[in-house]
């Protein structure tokens, strides 16, 4: 299975700062993170920025939150 190091970005600050980067297997899933009492979701939408060793890293922007069931 290919593994994508992404960054996240929007969504709740606390997730930001704990979870900036994240790991995918497809740059066209949805990333779902646990954070609190639910999942943060991100996706892709073409925007890249550049990693610390200078590669491109795709930018997953927040695009909503579904809470757990009961």
């Amino acid at each position: 299975m290919t593994h994508i190091k992404v960054t996240l970005s929007g969504g709740p600050a606390e997730l930001i700062e704990r979870h900036r980067e994240w790991t995918v297997g497809s740059i066209g899933e949805v990333a779902k993170v646990s954070f609190g009492a639910g999942y943060e979701h991100f996706s892709h939408e073409g925007e890249f920025t550049t990693g610390a060793e200078g590669d491109q890293v795709p930018v997953f922007a927040w695009c909503g939150r579904t809470r757990v069931a009961e």
